[in-house]
């Protein structure tokens, strides 16, 4: 009896050993699903970023508006990235007369998604 049951320990805690890698792989999994700046730029329901700008050096930027300046040329514009993701979390600061929404400032992105959009338009 004993020795059936330390089996059926053995046995459980085998099967349990053997569901950790599945586990592993499915938080590699989750990993890899990690959003972009771009991804974040381009959803019309977060960043939206081709409501209002052109991003002529994406090719997959489709039907960009133009009531806002291009993206591009980024880096020379804001050699400071961190000015950049002020304007991004509160143009308004800058320009009261904006009409970019200050997406930080009313929670539209949180502040790894705002993180994530300056990473991706400062490479612009």
């Amino acid at each position: 009896m004993r020795q059936r049951v330390a089996l059926i320990v053995i046995t459980g805690l085998t099967g349990l050993l053997a569901l950790s890698p599945v586990r592993f792989a499915a938080a590699a999994d989750e990993v890899k699903k990690e959003v972009t700046g771009k991804q974040i730029a381009f959803d019309n329901r977060k960043g939206n970023c081709l409501a209002c700008h052109a991003m002529p050096t994406i090719k997959d930027a489709e039907s960009p508006g133009n009531i806002a300046p291009p993206l591009i040329g980024m880096k020379a514009r804001f050699p400071d990235k961190a000015k950049l993701r002020e304007v991004i979390w509160d143009e308004m600061k800058f320009n009261p007369r904006t009409s970019m929404p200050p997406f930080g400032k009313h929670k539209i992105l949180t502040e790894e998604e705002i993180d994530k959009v300056t990473d991706f338009i400062h490479t612009l």
